[in-house]
């Protein structure tokens, strides 16, 4: 923040002297009543679940209900008033929103949130959703969650103890208006990088996809595959499907007691969340005891098995398990394939997986018959063109070093969208926690175009 200054004098609570310090209780309102809604049954309302809300911020209104359709088991909120996820992980990832623009000014939405209404005599509804992204609102309130597992959520009182200083109306929107302009700069910056990010997946993943179809050598002759999508094949090669190269297609579960057995140290359990094309990640990695695992040992993984994520968002990712490896389970989020060596190394299978074809294949399932995910037959049913041995081990020598040099290149990207991200979340948290000063910032004016003769 050396960009900004401080305020001239700051009181012993850590705010600017000028700013009053309360508990949020003062100056909102918390989970206001439907019953204060004056439309007809008839009329639209926006319908607002989990998966609509933004991590900081923005709310998809896709969808509308009648207001007679909606149950009783939903959050009421109006425009003008901030929305907070209270569960885990969604808490935690910044889930929340201002909303804006709701049919007839109405929604209803996940049970899972918190609204807050502010009184617009003390508090603009702007800097409060601002104060709600703030690492320091976000950290604290992660710190109050309460209840089991997965369960664990932000209560109401945190909200209405919470301390905050306060500024002056006029204050509070400039704030609000200096951060629209950074945030908007900064996330537009984040979407140019993501664009590139995206652009690099689909390099690496048409390299992979031409490799695994055609070979490394033109001059070959080709033949008709048989399968219309997977078009023309080397004469040598063979299509077949993924069940006939692999000696176990399988998965493991969660542990009985989910969550709560899981320890800081023991077997290790891989979930999905874990396994990414570009290699197994093992900075939230889950254990078990020696007697969890006695109930796992079907899903027991071993050095050179494929791993295939085969429910969720992250359907189709896919890893391969080095050598040496510790003691694993996987979950049932997760798919075991062991490759029979003399059919396909490990390696080779792990490219198929990444390939366009492999998306393809699972893209059409998940729009058709596995709308909760994979089962092990369609993941034995995913279809592939099939070297020689050697062959295989030819392609994923002369791939390594261009899919390391474009994983390099993406490792570099995402570094800076990481910093980025800290740098938004910084400059919210010191602008509403009066850190800097913005009092005199003016949204900057394009440059004047100049006539020319």
């Amino acid at each position: 923040m050396a960009n900004y200054v401080a305020y001239p004098v700051y009181a012993p609570d850590g705010f600017p002297s000028s700013w009053e310090q309360k508990r949020l209780r003062f100056a909102l309102k918390m989970n206001p009543s439907k019953g204060e809604i004056d439309l007809e049954h008839s009329d639209l309302v926006s319908f607002v679940p989990m998966d609509a809300v933004g991590e900081y911020g923005g709310i998809r209104l896709s969808e509308e209900k009648e207001l007679g359709e909606i149950g009783s088991g939903y959050t009421y909120f109006r425009d003008d008033d901030v929305v907070v996820a209270k569960i885990t992980p969604c808490f935690e990832n910044g889930k929340g929103a201002l909303a804006k623009g709701l049919s007839n000014k109405t929604a209803f939405g996940t049970t899972e949130l918190h609204v807050m209404r502010a009184d617009r005599e003390q508090l603009e509804p702007e800097f409060l959703f601002y104060l709600t992204t703030s690492d320091l609102f976000r950290k604290f309130g992660e710190s109050e969650m309460y209840g089991a597992g997965g369960q664990k959520r932000v209560p109401e009182s945190f909200i209405k103890d919470f301390r905050v200083g306060f500024p002056s109306i006029g204050e509070q929107q400039t704030i609000a208006r200096f951060l629209d302009f950074k945030t908007a700069q900064i996330d537009a910056l984040i979407a140019k990088k993501k664009s590139l990010l995206d652009k690099l997946a689909e390099k690496r993943t048409a390299l992979i996809s031409h490799a695994v179809t055609k070979g490394l050598d033109s001059s070959v002759p080709m033949k008709d595959s048989g399968v219309a999508w997977l078009g023309d094949i080397p004469a040598h090669w063979e299509a077949k499907r993924t069940k006939f190269t692999v000696s176990y297609i399988g998965s493991g579960k969660t542990p009985k007691g989910g969550s709560e057995v899981y320890v800081q140290e023991g077997i290790m359990i891989l979930r999905s969340q874990n396994v990414h094309d570009k290699g197994l990640r093992l900075d939230d990695v889950a254990y078990i005891t020696d007697e969890a695992d006695s109930a796992q040992a079907a899903s027991r993984v071993l050095a050179g098995d494929v791993l295939l994520n085969i429910t969720g968002a992250s359907i189709g990712r896919t890893s391969i398990v080095p050598t040496p490896f510790p003691q694993a389970n996987v979950n049932q989020h997760v798919c075991i394939l062991r490759p029979v060596r003399d059919l396909v190394t490990p390696e080779y299978l792990y490219l198929l997986l990444c390939s366009r074809q492999a998306k393809d294949q699972i893209s059409s399932l998940e729009n058709g018959t596995c709308r909760e995910g994979l089962n092990f037959t369609q993941v034995g049913g995913l279809l592939f063109a099939f070297p020689p041995i050697q062959e295989q081990v030819a392609i994923v020598l002369t791939l390594a070093a261009k899919v390391k040099a474009i994983d390099r290149q993406s490792g570099k990207v995402l570094s800076v969208i990481e910093r980025l991200v800290e740098y938004r979340s910084a400059v919210i948290t010191n602008a509403v926690t009066g850190k800097i000063d913005v009092r005199d910032f003016q949204i900057p004016q394009p440059a004047e175009v100049q006539e020319t003769a």
